[in-house]
């Protein structure tokens, strides 16, 4: 009779047999054991990870003595950062440039969402990558988002008015939201002025066990 191997995922924090073979013993349906069919690779996956789930795990093959190889997980909660002061003074008639980053997160499945106070900077496509307010400072405020090493939403507003002042916020869908307060004034003033333009993350976690001759992981490194 062949002797089949199978492999359970340990939460060690409190030694909670998250699967055992292709069943899963958790009643958090963010956990899941996926393996292909007749394949060796046996996949912890961890949807929507969250900073509590930070600890480690332990991957049992049911051999005899048993194997096992114990893997640290550390999650990190993605930020967002507005460049610049935290209160903002521009002349009126000036341009706002208001740039958000974010480093940390799956950026390819994240956008951002601009606020000014309780009102959402409703936007519609643009060409370039850029969207531009509906509303009636369509003409004076453009969002555009891209991607380097994290993502990057800039929020331009042109000849900014009074009623520009206001409590901004970017809302990132994939980290923490973060904001700048903006008072446009009719004079200069001498702390934190920005002239013209010049100033200017379905998230799853995969822990992928191996038979054969070694047990490996990819993602998150084992503890030698």
């Amino acid at each position: 009779m062949e002797y089949r191997l199978s492999v359970s995922w340990i939460r060690k924090r409190d030694l909670h047999i998250l699967t055992a073979g292709i069943l899963t013993y958790t009643s958090d349906q963010r956990f899941q054991v996926i393996r292909p069919d007749k394949s060796d690779n046996w996949t912890l996956q961890i949807k929507f990870p969250q900073i509590r789930d930070s600890g480690i795990y332990e991957c049992q093959v049911n051999t005899e003595p048993k194997m096992s190889l114990p893997f640290r997980l550390n999650v990190v909660e993605a930020k967002a950062r507005i460049l610049g002061p935290s209160d903002l003074h521009v002349k009126a008639g000036s341009s706002i440039t208001l740039t958000c980053i974010i480093k940390q997160g799956p950026h390819d499945l994240g956008t951002v969402f601009w606020y000014r106070g309780s009102d959402i900077l409703d936007v519609s496509p643009h060409p370039n990558d850029a969207s531009i307010a509906s509303s009636d400072s369509i003409d004076r405020i453009t969002i555009q988002n891209h991607w380097t090493d994290g993502l990057t939403s800039q929020l331009h507003i042109t000849s900014a008015t009074l009623a520009d002042s206001g409590n901004y916020s970017c809302v990132p869908t994939i980290a923490s939201p973060t904001s700048v307060n903006v008072h446009v004034i009719n004079g200069e003033h001498p702390a934190a002025m920005q002239h013209g333009n010049k100033n200017t993350a379905s998230l799853s976690l995969s822990l992928h066990c191996t038979l054969v001759y070694s047990i490996s992981v990819f993602i998150i490194k084992h503890i030698r």
